[in-house]
């Protein structure tokens, strides 16, 4: 049997690619991944963003999502890629799009593609983890206890059973706040590398438990706070930088 081939022209290609900064937070912090994709793709309808598609039977508009957080995490550090079938005004879309969405998905920036991969740039994140009726002080000494091993492993439960992750291999640094206590909730901001699989605030939080028997008296509130590459001084620097066009400056 011969092999059938869509009927018409080919779609328009790819003109122009632009890269999106977004937020879940929230109640629509509890959102999958898979329904954000569905959320997002009906405000690009919406909003009638000249969207490129992909060739065949089923054509999907052109979108590249890069490391998504966990369901039931927020974030404001959201990444993803789309490719537009003519050039548009970036600030135009980033109304449009922040519109069409409901509130607690909300599209922070974007910015023009430039050469390169953005998943490229992901080399790190930054978390902050709140936990209620956590002591400083004790959230400090097993923080310390913590980064003194060598090997932490914990176990997740995937898909395909239990696995055992190493968190310590990929922890960069993991500091509390000890000016901040909100609600009596104590603050620790953690800098974790993007290893595979990837180590996620419940292995931080099982990590804690493992080493000083520390256990939030509530559900923890876990934030993303940055993604991107990790320079030398441990910190998460911005991935969108190197898209951004230089600063106007006056003569």
């Amino acid at each position: 049997m011969a092999r059938r081939t869509p009927s018409g022209p080919p779609p328009p290609p790819v003109v122009q690619r632009l890269r999106i900064r977004y937020a879940k937070r929230g109640r629509l912090r509890f959102t999958s991944h898979r329904d954000f994709a569905r959320a997002f793709e009906r405000a690009l309808r919406r909003a009638e963003i000249p969207m490129a598609y992909s060739a065949g039977f089923s054509p999907h508009p052109k979108i590249s999502y890069v490391g998504a957080a966990p369901t039931g995490v927020a974030s404001e550090a959201e990444y993803l890629e789309i490719g537009l079938a003519r050039q548009a005004d970036p600030d135009e879309i980033r109304a449009a799009l922040d519109a069409a969405l409901p509130d607690g998905l909300d599209i922070l920036e974007i910015v023009p593609a430039t050469a390169g991969s953005l998943a490229d740039r992901m080399q790190a994140a930054h978390w902050r983890l709140e936990l209620p009726g956590v002591d400083p002080d004790r959230l400090h000494d097993a923080v310390v206890s913590m980064l003194g091993t060598t090997e932490l492993t914990v176990e997740r439960l995937t898909k395909d059973g239990r696995r055992e992750i190493d968190v310590r291999r990929a922890l960069v640094s993991a500091k509390v706040r000890p000016e901040v206590v909100v609600g009596g909730r104590a603050i620790l901001d953690v800098v974790v590398r993007q290893v595979t699989p990837a180590v996620r605030p419940d292995d931080i939080l099982a990590a804690l438990r493992i080493v000083a028997d520390l256990a939030p008296e509530a559900p923890a509130v876990s934030v993303r706070v940055a993604q991107g590459s990790l320079d030398e001084t441990g910190a998460v620097s911005d991935p969108l930088t190197p898209d951004r066009p230089p600063a106007r400056t006056t003569p």
